[in-house]
């Protein structure tokens, strides 16, 4: 309780500043009272328990599940999905940030929705007014066939009004801080199926890595559709062994990853691969300790897998696929018409469309391009920018001591100078146990 009310009192501080920066007239101000308010909130418990968790971890194999869902009309049902199809759902604990348009202030709006097409083909599309968003944890906790969860405090919400969401990073960092000792974590968006036992399944192959307790798996899930029957799971995971250097200005060349070969299938533990997925990945609860979430990255969409990876390696944490699937993630192209963030942040600072939001990261994955070591990102060249503000309190949020950032550039086959990704032959060939 006495975490949520210091996110709470951030919230309620962050609202006021965003309606007296309504017309602020450039990001880099913006940036400079929002990392203000960051020092004058949440810093002094980052302080607090750097280095050590606010909770004893618990060793009765209970996970915590931390979900950023924003404006999300799954959430209710995948908590349904988790508690039911779980071994053992007394041991289940969920973590919930709930982003969504309430009502009260602003007038809820649509995401971008495609009405049709023109004469030419092209679509036509359009951003309408619509009522409050449901409410995910409301639909659960008042299941006859659920509510005994949320009555033994199981489910640990946030509320946090759209106008106040600034994208995952900041969600997630949230999430993360609603954990309460559990002794397993796993991060997940809002839009999940599951398979049958999944949590004791995930638990035990997580034992099975050689780097265990230090190991955590990751992967993307496999698709799924609203209308498709219950997920049974059971397909080989995906191993996440290649990267690119985005070349979308939107995206900053920013290092995004994805997947590279399979394995053969007829392996007796996971082995090693180079990258974490932000949208799945499980391990023990030390990993808080080792990489906690960062606070000071908002507006950012882009770069947060490269930093979770980078971190985690470097903190002596070894990257698994799981050998099986066992939850599934409803995959969002923008034909679905369902609200983004960034479309968000133009109207609360009176810019409609993703403009504004894409001027604000401009500067903020700064931070996670320092981090990676882009030459355009060195501190002076962040300071002959004006940016040097991304740097703030940066050596509690970089890369570990264990292992050196070089060592992990070698090991993924990344070359940073001339932005590009070579190929990863260990995590490809399935060689690294």
């Amino acid at each position: 309780a006495g975490v949520i009310a210091v996110l709470q009192r951030f919230l309620q501080n962050l609202h006021q500043m965003l309606i007296d920066n309504k017309n602020a007239k450039t990001p880099d101000e913006v940036i400079e009272k929002y990392f203000a308010l960051v020092m004058n909130y949440l810093e002094p418990l980052e302080e607090a328990y750097r280095d050590r968790s606010i909770f004893p971890i618990r060793e009765d194999g209970s996970i915590f599940m931390s979900l950023g869902a924003y404006r999300d009309h799954l959430l209710g049902e995948t908590l349904r999905q988790a508690f039911k199809t779980a071994a053992y759902p007394d041991k289940l604990f969920v973590g919930a940030v709930v982003q969504n348009c309430f009502g009260i202030d602003v007038q809820c709006r649509t995401g971008v929705e495609v009405k049709g097409k023109d004469k030419h083909g092209h679509p036509i599309t359009e951003i309408s007014d619509r009522g409050p968003d449901v409410n995910g944890i409301e639909q659960f906790c008042t299941d006859p066939d659920f509510a005994k969860y949320c009555e033994r405090g199981q489910i640990r919400a946030l509320y946090v009004n759209e106008t106040e969401s600034n994208g995952p990073t900041t969600a997630r960092y949230f999430a993360s801080k609603l954990w309460g000792g559990e002794t397993y974590f796993l991060q997940a968006d809002a839009h999940l199926r599951f398979a049958k036992e999944w949590d004791r399944l995930y638990a035990e192959e997580v034992q099975l890595a050689k780097k265990y307790p230090k190991a955590v798996l990751s992967a993307y899930p496999p698709g799924f559709s609203e209308e498709d029957p219950p997920y049974h799971g059971g397909s080989q995971g995906t191993r996440l062994c290649t990267c690119v250097f985005s070349d979308s200005n939107v995206e900053h060349r920013i290092l995004r990853i994805n997947t590279g070969n399979m394995c053969r299938g007829e392996e007796e533990a996971p082995s090693q691969i180079a990258y974490i997925a932000a949208g799945f990945f499980f391990a023990r609860a030390e990993f808080l300790i080792d990489v906690p979430f960062d606070p000071y990255l908002p507006w950012c969409f882009m770069g947060e897998e490269i930093a979770l990876s980078l971190r985690a390696w470097t903190h002596g944490w070894d990257i698994y696929a799981p050998r099986k699937n066992l939850i599934a993630h409803q995959y969002r192209p923008g034909r679905m018409g369902l609200p983004k963030f960034w479309e968000n942040t133009g109207r609360v600072f009176g810019r409609p469309g993703p403009g504004f939001n894409t001027l604000l990261q401009t500067i903020t994955i700064q931070r996670i391009k320092h981090m990676v070591g882009y030459p355009s990102s060195t501190r002076e060249a962040l300071e002959g920018l004006n940016y040097q503000i991304v740097l703030t309190e940066f050596e509690h949020y970089g890369p570990g001591e264990t292992r050196t950032m070089t060592e992990f550039l070698e090991h993924t086959n990344i070359d940073v100078q001339n932005e590009k990704c070579g190929h990863i032959g260990w995590c490809n060939d399935c060689t690294l146990p």
